[in-house]
């Protein structure tokens, strides 16, 4: 049977991270010689038989998202069953409020992008954005990214406006999910969970780096986390 990822988003063909997210995994696809299909499917559209028809999660970015509750639990059920799961951008925001919701039991954890008022904003707007910019990172080392990368550090480009809030970062350190990546304030970037196959979220859009010659290590990391 041929294995397939969703790639969860609002589809906009003239959004550059989405356009980038296609051609990062046709680069991966053609390098690797592995045969994986990617659908785009809004989050309205989530349901049950989701983890039936594919192998693993792509959380794109580009939110806010037509349902905020299906995309937590698409990423708690792969959290839990050991699912590869992928966020960039948006998706690493929304790893971020599913892990606070049902891991550190802050039921009440938000993102400012949805309820900018509410009193836990585990996702806050960035105080100098970051859309279409450069950074570079730093690895924790022995975490898996560090691992993938083969290095300790990268430069990566972002397209994003909210990011985890410094006030609650501290928490996230509370359960198994570990800060892996930050930039050269300390800020967190990248965030894995130890015990899963693939689960990890970067603020930054790795797709967009992806090049025929050269795929992005993430990309190739994660759909090969698909293939097995």
């Amino acid at each position: 049977m041929r294995k397939s990822i969703a790639l969860l988003g609002e589809y906009t063909p003239t959004f550059p991270p989405h356009v980038s997210t296609d051609v990062a995994i046709e680069h991966t696809r053609n390098f690797l010689g592995i045969d994986i299909a990617a659908e785009w499917v809004s989050t309205k559209d989530i349901d049950d038989g989701l983890f039936e028809r594919h192998s693993g999660i792509w959380v794109t970015p580009g939110s806010p998202y037509k349902s905020m509750e299906k995309t937590l639990w698409a990423i708690r059920y792969a959290r839990e069953n050991k699912v590869p799961c992928f966020g960039t951008c948006g998706g690493f925001q929304h790893i971020v409020i599913e892990y606070a919701h049902n891991v550190l039991d802050f039921r009440e954890a938000q993102h400012a992008e949805y309820a900018p008022y509410a009193s836990s904003l585990f996702i806050s707007r960035l105080t100098c954005s970051l859309a279409d910019r450069e950074m570079q990172l730093d690895f924790a080392p022995g975490s898996q990214v560090a691992e993938i990368y083969g290095s300790l550090s990268a430069k990566e480009q972002y397209y994003c406006n909210f990011g985890v809030n410094p006030d609650y970062a501290h928490l996230l350190k509370q359960g198994p999910l570990n800060i892996s990546g930050s930039d050269a304030e300390g800020e967190v970037r990248v965030i894995e969970h130890p015990d899963h196959p693939f689960f990890i979220g970067t603020l930054f859009v790795p797709q967009a780096r992806s090049m025929p010659e050269q795929p992005h290590p993430l990309v190739m990391a994660f759909l090969s986390s698909v293939r097995l």
